[in-house]
C-alpha cells in the first residue's frame, strides 16, 4: 500500500456530515453547538435517516436562520440500522458538492461541544500534516455529572465526532457499511495502516447526551460488540485478556462477559470478515504488541495497556 504524501498547507475549510434517526429530544443542543462555534463549518449537512418524529422540523427551523446547515431526507420506510447510517453520511457526503475544503467531520445527532471545539481541532490539523483523523475525549453523564468515558483512548477516535482530513477521508473510502458496526473503528485503523496519524485530544471535550440504557439492552450490546471485535480480525488472547481487565471494572464490567460470547459466538461459527488479511495482520500485530507490554510491565494497570486499542 502506498503512503500518503503528506503537504503543509494552511487549513481554512471544515465541513460536518450528521446521520439523525429520531433524535427529536437531542438534536436541538447539537444544533445550538455548532451554531455557536467560534469557527463555523463551511456546510453541515444533517440527513434524516428516516425520522419520523420532530427531528426534520427541529433542522429545517436551524436551516432557514443559518445558511450552512443543510436539511436531506431519505425513506422512512427502510430498515434502520448500522448499514443505514453508513449510506446516511455517504449520502450527505455526496451532497457536499465540488465545493473545496480541507477536512470532513462526522457528528453524531445526540453530542454537544465547547464553542472553540472545532476552532481548536482545526489547529491541530494546520500544526501537523500527518495528521489524518482526530476527535477529543468522550463525556457521559454519570451520578448527575459529566465524567470522561472509561474508555477513552489517546490512539482511538470515537464516531461520535471523528474529523478527518479530506485526503484522509478519500484513500479510505469514507466509513464502510458492517454488519456488527465499526465503521469508525475501521476507518481509523484503515488511515493508519496508510501512515496517517490518529490522535485523541484530551483537552477537547464531547459530551455525550444520550443515557447509557438499561442493564439488559447493554448485554445485547456488549454481545454485538464481541461480534463486531470478531469481524474486525481482533486477536483470541488479546480479547480475554481485554475482557479480563473490565470484568473487576464496574460499569463497564457488567457487559464484559457478554461480549466474550459475542465475540466466542462468531469464532466458534467462523463467521465471514468484511476486513482484508492485510487489515488483520495489521490490527493484531498491534493488539499483541499492547498486551506483551503488559505481560512485561505487570505493575501497570492491565487495562491502561491492553484497552488502547479499539474499546
Amino acid at each position: 500500500m502506498n503512503s500518503p504524501v503528506f503537504h503543509s498547507r494552511q487549513i481554512r475549510k471544515y465541513v460536518l456530515i450528521t446521520a439523525a434517526h429520531n433524535e427529536q429530544e437531542f438534536i436541538e443542543q447539537t444544533l445550538r453547538s455548532v451554531v455557536a462555534q467560534t469557527v463555523q463549518p463551511q456546510q453541515w449537512v444533517i440527513v434524516s435517516d428516516g425520522s419520523t418524529d420532530g427531528t426534520d422540523e427541529l433542522v429545517a427551523r436551524y436551516a432557514a436562520a443559518h445558511g450552512f446547515i443543510r436539511l436531506v431526507r431519505r425513506d422512512p420506510l427502510h430498515r434502520h440500522d448500522f448499514g443505514s447510517k453508513v449510506a446516511a453520511i455517504r449520502a450527505g457526503w455526496e451532497e457536499l458538492g465540488p465545493e473545496p475544503y480541507d477536512l470532513v467531520g462526522i457528528l453524531d445527532a445526540d453530542i454537544a461541544l465547547e464553542a472553540d471545539y472545532y476552532g481548536a481541532a482545526v489547529q491541530r490539523f494546520a500544526d501537523n500534516s500527518k495528521l489524518g483523523v482526530a476527535g477529543g475525549v468522550i463525556y457521559e453523564e454519570q451520578h448527575g455529572k459529566f465524567q470522561p468515558r472509561r474508555s477513552n483512548r489517546p490512539d482511538s477516535i470515537a464516531g461520535a465526532t471523528q474529523l478527518f482530513r479530506r485526503e484522509c477521508y478519500e484513500s479510505v473510502g469514507g466509513l464502510p457499511a458492517l454488519r456488527y458496526g465499526g465503521e469508525d473503528w475501521c476507518a481509523e485503523v484503515s488511515a493508519r495502516m496508510q501512515g496517517w496519524q490518529a490522535v485523541n485530544f484530551p483537552e477537547l471535550k464531547v459530551f455525550h447526551l444520550r443515557p447509557t440504557g438499561t442493564a439488559s439492552n447493554r448485554l445485547k450490546h456488549c454481545f454485538r460488540e464481541g461480534q463486531m471485535d470478531y469481524s474486525m480480525g481482533s486477536d483470541l488472547w488479546f480479547e480475554i485478556a481485554k475482557v479480563t481487565a473490565r470484568v473487576a471494572s464496574p460499569p463497564a464490567g457488567i457487559g464484559a462477559g457478554s461480549r466474550l460470547a459475542g465475540f466466542l459466538w462468531s469464532w466458534l461459527r467462523q463467521e465471514a470478515r468484511p476486513v482484508s488479511a492485510e487489515f488483520i495482520a495489521f490490527l493484531r500485530r498491534d493488539q499483541r504488541e499492547r498486551l506483551w507490554a503488559a505481560i512485561r510491565h505487570p505493575w501497570r494497570p492491565l487495562g491502561d495497556a491492553i484497552q488502547k486499542s479499539r474499546p
